[in-house]
């Protein structure tokens, strides 16, 4: 018996790895966050699988789900939007399944900042421009942040920011980058990314807020800061350079 946490990905049920699915397709229960899974998915599970939506439950509950399956001998498919990596909640629940010594398997799925950047049809890093991706949120009474990661401190880098959790608190994220990114710098906010809804907001520091608000955004959205997303003068990458000698590994 093995638990599968399984990405299922930013929002279109077609997004699920190969590998995603066919955990899926094969596991007599399946453990879902019903508020951010698309229900389409769940049509991958077995005809008799157990499905249990674990929106209302808590953590106690949702690993009693695991140790009741482990009993029966039955794999369990934990399906995650996005991927288990970031903002997940999976470090918790691979603590608990290690002291109940219940195995399990992370099957990675297609982040909700791939999907926002290939909704905005962009390379978050170009060449000259920007070569890094910070993938971060903004302190909130609930989670605060370890010292050093406020977003004051990581604006001093002037990389490309990826915000999650934080469309609620727009004015907090501009007022703290301003001093570093400045009024003019590109923002977009990309909410229900691959989703039929999906909504795309583009704009400045100078002016996102306002976008936001005027769209009610709170949540299922990330907001993404920096020069590369209004770069268009800009060197071509080594990679496909004529010049680069390719003999040489």
């Amino acid at each position: 018996m093995t638990v599968y946490f399984i990405g299922a990905g930013p929002g279109a049920a077609d997004l699920i790895t190969v590998r995603g699915a066919r955990r899926l397709a094969a596991a007599p229960v399946c453990l879902y966050a019903g508020s951010l899974v698309p229900r389409e998915l769940l049509a991958e599970c077995p005809p008799d699988a157990r499905l249990v939506d674990t929106s209302q439950l808590n953590l106690d509950e949702i690993v009693a789900e695991c140790v009741r399956a482990h009993a029966a001998g039955e794999d369990v498919a934990r399906l995650h939007s996005g991927d288990p990596s970031i903002f997940s909640a999976v470090a918790e629940q691979m603590r608990r399944l290690d002291a109940a010594g219940i195995p399990y398997e992370v099957v990675p799925g297609v982040p909700a900042f791939a999907a926002a950047a290939a909704a905005l049809k962009r390379e978050l890093t170009v060449p000259t421009v920007g070569q890094t991706v910070i993938l971060t949120r903004i302190a909130q009474q609930a989670t605060p942040m370890p010292p050093g990661e406020d977003l004051a401190t990581l604006g001093r880098s002037g990389a490309l920011l990826v915000l999650h959790l934080a469309t609620r608190y727009v004015d907090r994220v501009v007022a703290e980058l301003l001093p570093h990114y400045g009024a003019e710098c590109p923002v977009a906010v990309v909410a229900m990314a691959s989703r039929p809804d999906e909504l795309i907001l583009r704009g400045t520091l100078a002016d996102i807020a306002g976008q936001v608000k005027a769209h009610g955004l709170v949540r299922t959205a990330v907001i993404v800061v920096g020069r590369t997303l209004g770069a268009e003068q800009f060197r071509d990458s080594h990679l496909y350079s004529p010049e680069r000698d390719r003999h040489v590994c």
